[in-house]
């Protein structure tokens, strides 16, 4: 017991900067090629509604469960006072669950914390599964916790270091994109009940503003995790 304890608080080397350099042009790569996006944004849901559930515990209110859809979309339902200071933040950690995660992913990783970071996703996702409603996201959750599970389990250190790496790449990166999709729905008229309307009538801040809100957190977690991450 005390080994694995070491393993999960002890520290591992880097990958050298030009192998991280690469991880992220590939994690780049995989955000903007549409094809693969459309696929890979599960994983970018999945951390979009673990943000609202996660924040709607700690703020006190009762979660029902956590739907994934195949289309990428997803639903939390939790229980409480439908105003209020916890329902403001459950609906706005959403679409800043993935950057924050990244970032603080990145902060492991400068830190050398590779297995921890690991280790701690496959616990997240763990827990997660547990308050899946449906089937697709059953399969999703399962899937994404196993592959951090075997990489942590089965492969060599400098495996590991480039499975994390690129894992926080992807989560800075693809915590970008989905603020412009939003704004392009609502450009065209699409996403009416998004979170920034929700957010709007629960704070009566315009809807833009909390959108330029996820704009600058999620470009900020990107900018300041690219630094950690390449050791600036």
């Amino acid at each position: 017991m005390a080994g694995v304890w070491d393993r999960v608080t002890g520290t591992q080397p880097a990958p050298p900067v030009l192998l991280v350099v690469l991880v992220g042009v590939l994690a780049l790569a995989v955000v903007a090629y549409r094809p693969v996006w459309l696929l890979a944004r599960n994983a970018v849901t999945i951390a979009h509604e673990g943000g609202h559930g996660l924040v709607a515990v700690l703020t006190g209110r009762r979660l029902e469960g956590i739907r994934l859809h195949s289309d990428t979309s997803g639903l939390t339902v939790s229980r409480g006072r439908p105003t209020g200071l916890g329902m403001v933040l459950t609906a706005a950690a959403g679409y800043t669950a993935p950057s924050l995660l990244g970032l603080l992913g990145a902060w492991l990783l400068a830190a050398g914390h590779i297995t921890a970071l690991l280790w701690g996703a496959t616990a997240l996702l763990v827990v997660m599964l547990v308050m899946i409603r449906n089937v697709y996201g059953v399969l999703t959750v399962f899937l994404t916790g196993g592959a951090f599970l075997l990489v942590s389990w089965l492969t060599a250190p400098e495996v590991q270091s480039v499975f994390a790496y690129g894992a926080v790449w992807f989560l800075l990166l693809g915590g970008v994109r989905p603020v412009f999709e939003l704004q392009n729905k609502r450009r065209r008229g699409g996403a009416p009940d998004s979170d920034v309307d929700q957010l709007h009538r629960l704070t009566n801040v315009p809807a833009v503003v909390w959108l330029l809100f996820f704009h600058v957190v999620t470009v900020c977690s990107l900018l300041g995790g690219g630094r950690w991450l390449l050791g600036l």
